[in-house]
């Protein structure tokens, strides 16, 4: 169930009403990872020779790139399996920061309110997808780091943002959810044949997120034209710096992962973001929030130009979750003739 976001004009009482909806659907459409995945099921154990570990060409940017499709067979399974399990990781380690700051945001909260309890369920399931994740790359057994270094340095601060900061920190909640939720939304759309583990892992990430998302929108939505003309116009700026510092965070390639697999830097600069292909899936990515910035008040001519320095321009979504299809025709891989 995901409820609509009311207008940026709504009542606290339509405010609220929308938090109850999404309570309740967090009562009654809940998961455990240890209850609602087979870890100890032999479909659900991790095989180094399955090729359906491959990287999906068309989804995933390095799975179109000649590069990896010129390595031998095994060489794509465990690239696969390293980057699906540092998203994983990237993930948790997210969500293990959105948790401390809800509770830092919700520490003032009145008696009765409807935020505190909705976000209270938000983070009870967002401490299981950690545990889920984690037990997904333990499942894969790959080492990984997660964010990069310069992320998880600043992680013992970035929670304090949500107290005095509660626009802008949902924001970075939506930088965070909305590259991960779109690219686990095309996966799940486009490939008939996933590993079990990792089908059933997204499932459940994807049916959850869904209500986490929609608060994020409806609490930016409601409470940015709220602030004063000042705050408005720098949370404006900010908006599409987070997006993009987050993003890059989740999805570019770690020197780690580099490394273990001698990607070349022309690879990863082509991918990451200078190709036509790249910069498509780069803009798609943030057509939801895109659509937030236009209804919230948070999209004027000065932040238009750092959406388009930052290549994560383009049209808004026409409404949460439209698929990217609808904007344009499939291109082909990178580099295909």
């Amino acid at each position: 169930m995901t409820a609509v976001a009311p207008a940026p004009s709504a009542t606290t009482e339509e405010y609220e009403s929308t938090l109850r909806r999404l309570s309740d659907a967090s009562v009654h459409r809940s998961f455990d990872p240890f209850k609602d995945i087979s870890w100890d099921h032999a479909d659900f154990k991790v095989d180094p020779t399955d090729k359906r570990w491959i990287l999906p060409s068309g989804i995933d940017p390095l799975g179109g790139h000649p590069w990896y499709l010129a390595q031998p067979e095994e060489k794509q399974i465990a690239i696969g399996l390293w980057r699906q399990a540092n998203i994983m990781k990237v993930g948790l380690q997210f969500e293990n920061l959105l948790i401390r700051g809800i509770m830092q945001y919700v520490f003032k909260s009145r008696n009765g309110s409807a935020e505190f309890r909705y976000l209270t369920h938000e983070a009870t399931e967002e401490c299981h997808h950690t545990q889920m994740f984690q037990q997904g790359v333990n499942a894969i057994g790959a080492d990984v780091p997660g964010m990069p270094k310069w992320l998880r340095r600043l992680s013992p601060i970035i929670p304090m943002v949500a107290g005095p900061f509660p626009v802008a920190f949902f924001i970075g909640v939506l930088a965070g959810e909305e590259p991960i939720d779109h690219t686990q939304k095309q996966v799940l759309r486009n490939s008939d044949d996933l590993p079990p583990v990792l089908s059933r892992i997204m499932e459940i990430h994807v049916a959850e997120e869904a209500r986490h998302i929609s608060f994020a929108h409806t609490f930016v939505a409601r409470n940015a034209p709220r602030m004063s003309r000042r705050e408005k116009f720098l949370v404006s700026l900010a908006f599409p710096v987070i997006m993009r510092l987050l993003c890059d965070a989740i999805l570019k390639p770690t020197k780690e992962f580099r490394d273990a697999f001698d990607i070349p830097q022309e690879v990863v600069d082509e991918l990451y973001w200078d190709s036509a292909e790249s910069r498509r899936f780069l803009s798609d990515l943030f057509g939801d929030v895109r659509m937030l910035a236009e209804d919230s008040g948070l999209m004027n001519p000065t932040a238009r130009r750092v959406w388009k320095a930052l290549k994560i321009d383009g049209r808004p979504s026409r409404f949460r979750g439209e698929p990217p299809v609808a904007f344009h025709e499939p291109a082909p891989a990178v580099g295909a003739s």
